[in-house]
C-alpha cells in the first residue's frame, strides 16, 4: 500500500518511519477521509508490542504516516532461515496475541496479519499496520482496496495464505479473522512452512476453504502437542469453532511457556529455615494422619486399579528392531513414544504419537542406540559411534 523511509523529526531529535501512502489512495477524498478517521482511532492504541503511530499529514498532495522506528529484521525475513526454536514461538506468540487482544478491545481489526507485519526486536514482536485495519462496526479504507488484488496477477500470495475462509467469501472480518491469521503464522513459526499452500490461485483457495494443513507433529514430532491444539483450533474453518478471543490463545500459549520453564528447573528453589521446615513437616504428618483416619472410616478399602492395554501395529517395511540396547523409549507425558526399526541395513529412529496411526522417521539417526526423552519431553537423546 505505499513506501517506507527512515526519517528524522528534528523537533524531538528521534527516528522515525514515514509511510507515504501510493497516489491512487491518497487522491480519493472519501478515502483520505476514513483513513484520517481511522488513524485518529488507531493512534489511541497504547500497547507495548504494537507500532505507535504518532502523526499523520498531508503535503504537496501526498498523505503519509508518521510511526515509530522498529530496529530488527521482520518475522517473514527471519522465516526465510527456517522454522524458531518453540521458546520463541510461545514468546513471540503471547506477544502477538495479546497485542490483538488490545486492539480487538478498541474495536479495531487487523485483516492483514503476516510475517511481514511482524517485525522481532530486542524488546519483543512488534504488530505493524494498524494504520490501514478496519474499524468494526465502520466503512475502512480496504473495504475496496482488499478486493483489488483478487483482478491483479501477482499481488495475492503474499498476503492471501493468512485469509480466513470467511474473508475469501466476501463476509465480514470480525476478531476472529485474526484469529485465523494468528494460526497460520504460528504454524509457519512452529514448521518454518505456510500452513496452506497452492500452486495457483484456484489452488489455495480451495486449500484454504476445504483442507488441513499438514499436522505439526509430522513434520516437527517433538512439537508440544498442547502447541499444536492451539494452532489448530485457531486454523478451524467456521469462526465459532475457533478460539473466541485473542486472550484465551495468550493465555493458553503462556500457559505451555510455563510449564516448559518448570520442566527445565528454571525457577530456582528458595532456601526454607530450618525451624519453619521442622515445623510444616509436623503441621503435614498430623494433617496426614487425620486425613488418613477419615479415609478408612469413609472407606472399606481402596479403589482397584486400572490399567490400560494396547497394542501398536508397526509397518512390515520397518519393523521394531531388537537388541542389548533399549529399542524404544515412551515420552515423559506418554503421548509419544521413539523406537529403533530396521530399515534395509540401517536402523534408524522413529517418533510416534500414541493417537496417530503413522510415525515419523527421524534424519541422520540411522546409527543412533538407547533413545530416551528429555524430562520436558521435547528433546530425543541417544548413542551413537
Amino acid at each position: 500500500m505505499g513506501e517506507v523511509y527512515r526519517a528524522r523529526d528534528t523537533r524531538l531529535d528521534r527516528s522515525v518511519a514515514i509511510k507515504v501512502l501510493p497516489s491512487h489512495v491518497s487522491s480519493n477524498p472519501a478515502f483520505r477521509e476514513r483513513f484520517e478517521r481511522e488513524a485518529k482511532t488507531i493512534s489511541s492504541l497504547s500497547h507495548p508490542h504494537i507500532c505507535a503511530l504518532f502523526d499523520i499529514g498531508h503535503q504537496d498532495g501526498t498523505d503519509f504516516l508518521v510511526m515509530e522506528f522498529l530496529e530488527g529484521e521482520s518475522l517473514a525475513t527471519r522465516l526465510s532461515k527456517g522454522p524458531l526454536p518453540t521458546e520463541q514461538v510461545l514468546r513471540y506468540g503471547i506477544e502477538i496475541a495479546e497485542a490483538l487482544y488490545a486492539a480487538h478491545r478498541h474495536g479495531i481489526i487487523h485483516r492483514d496479519l503476516k510475517p511481514g507485519n511482524i517485525i522481532l526486536t530486542k524488546t519483543g514482536a512488534k504488530l505493524l499496520d494498524f494504520g490501514l485495519a478496519k474499524a468494526r462496526g465502520g466503512m475502512g479504507v480496504l473495504d475496496t482496496t482488499l478486493q483489488k488484488p483478487l483482478t491483479e496477477e501477482g499481488t495475492l500470495l503474499g498476503t492471501f495464505q493468512y485469509m480466513a475462509p470467511e474473508q475469501l467469501e466476501g463476509k465480514e472480518a470480525d476478531a476472529r479473522t485474526d484469529i485465523f491469521a494468528l494460526g497460520a503464522t504460528l504454524y509457519e513459526m512452529a514448521t518454518g512452512k505456510r500452513a496452506f499452500e497452492g500452486n495457483s490461485k484456484a489452488s489455495l483457495i480451495a486449500s484454504i476453504l476445504d483442507r488441513e494443513p499438514t499436522p505439526i507433529s509430522q513434520i516437527h514430532p517433538l512439537t508440544p502437542p498442547a502447541l499444536e491444539r492451539v494452532i489448530r483450533i485457531c486454523l478451524a474453518k467456521e469462526p465459532d469453532d475457533r478460539w473466541q478471543s485473542a486472550h484465551d490463545i495468550a493465555a493458553e500459549l503462556r500457559w505451555i511457556a510455563e510449564g516448559t520453564s518448570s520442566a527445565y528447573g528454571g525457577r530456582p528453589a528458595r532456601a526454607i529455615p530450618r525451624r519453619m521446615l521442622w515445623g510444616a513437616m509436623g503441621i503435614g504428618a498430623g494433617l496426614a494422619i487425620g486425613a488418613g483416619a477419615t479415609w478408612f472410616v469413609l472407606h472399606d478399602r481402596a479403589p482397584a486399579a486400572t490399567m490400560a492395554r494396547f497394542s501398536i501395529a508397526l509397518p512390515p517395511s520397518a519393523p521394531l528392531y531388537i537388541s542389548t540396547n533399549a529399542a524404544l523409549a515412551i515420552s515423559p507425558d506418554g503421548t509419544r513414544i521413539a523406537y529403533r526399526a530396521k530399515v534395509g541395513n540401517a536402523i534408524p529412529l522413529f517418533i510416534r504419537n500414541i493417537g496417530e496411526i503413522n510415525a515419523v522417521q527421524l534424519t541422520a539417526t540411522e546409527d543412533a542406540r538407547a533413545p530416551f526423552f528429555s524430562p520436558d519431553g521435547r528433546s530425543i537423546a541417544y548413542i551413537s559411534q
